[in-house]
C-alpha cells in the first residue's frame, strides 16, 4: 500500500481525496495546516504529498522548501489558478499542479501516473492463480489472459484493494460507476456474477446479506 499525506485545510475536500484514493490501496494521512504537515513529514516517510497552497500558518509554497530535501513527490491541489502560481509551484519542485475544483477521476489518474513515472507503484498483484497488472489493466489466470470490460476491471480493483472487507453495494456503485451514478443495483450483481465466472472465484468472492460483497483475503 502506498502512503499519501493530504495537506488540506478544508475537511470536506480532504475527506473526498481520501475516499477517492483509499479504495485503490493508498493509505492516507491528513493534515489541516502546514505545521502539522511538517511534523508528519519529519516522523514518517510518504510516497506522495497532495498539497494545498493556501493553508493556515505555513503556506504550501513555503512548505515545499521543507519537503524538497526529502525527495517526496508533490502534487499541488489548489484554487490558485494563475499561470504565475502554476509556474511557481512547478519550479519549486512539484510533480503536478491541479486546480480546484477537480474531478475525483482526474485526481486518481494523475496520482496513478505519478506512481508509474516514479516507479513507486507495485507492478503486479498475485491472488490465487490470478495475476493483475494495474498499469496495463491486464489480468491472467494460470498464464492465460482473462478479458474484462473496463467496468469489470475497475470493480475487480475496488474489491482487490479492499480484500477481507465487506463492501456495501452503494459504496461499490459509487466507486466504480461514479458519485452521480444512476446504475441500478442489479447492474452491480451482473458484473459480480461475470467476474466470478471469468476468474473462477466462486467461493473467494462472497455475497454478504444486507451489505454487499467481500473478496476473501488470500491465506
Amino acid at each position: 500500500m502506498n502512503s499519501v499525506l493530504i495537506v488540506e485545510d478544508e475537511k470536506a475536500i480532504a475527506d473526498l481525496i481520501e475516499m477517492t484514493l483509499e479504495p485503490f490501496a493508498y493509505g492516507c494521512t491528513k493534515a489541516y495546516d502546514g505545521e502539522t504537515a511538517a511534523d508528519w513529514i519529519e516522523k514518517k516517510s510518504f510516497d506522495l504529498i497532495l498539497l494545498d497552497v493556501m493553508l493556515p500558518g505555513v503556506d504550501g509554497f513555503t512548505l515545499m522548501d521543507y519537503i524538497a530535501p526529502t525527495g517526496t513527490p508533490v502534487i499541488f491541489l489548489t484554487a490558485r489558478a494563475s499561470v504565475e502560481d502554476r509556474v511557481r509551484g512547478l519550479r519549486a519542485g512539484a510533480y503536478d499542479y491541479i486546480v480546484k475544483p477537480f474531478a475525483p477521476e482526474e485526481l486518481l489518474a494523475r496520482v496513478e501516473g505519478l506512481m508509474r513515472h516514479t516507479g513507486r507503484r507495485k507492478q503486479t498483484i498475485h491472488l490465487w492463480d490470478i495475476v493483475i497488472t494495474p498499469d496495463t489493466r491486464t489480468v491472467t489466470k494460470n498464464g492465460t489472459v482473462v478479458k474484462l470490460t473496463p467496468r469489470e476491471f475497475d470493480l475487480l480493483m475496488a474489491l482487490v484493494y479492499n480484500r477481507g472487507i465487506a463492501l456495501y453495494r452503494d459504496a461499490l456503485l459509487e466507486r466504480v460507476w461514479g458519485l452521480d451514478c444512476e446504475a441500478a443495483p442489479r447492474t452491480l450483481d451482473i458484473h459480480i456474477c461475470r467476474l466470478r465466472k471469468k476468474l473462477g472465484w466462486t467461493h473467494q468472492l462472497r455475497s454478504i446479506p444486507k451489505i454487499g460483497y467481500l473478496l476473501e483475503d488470500e491465506q
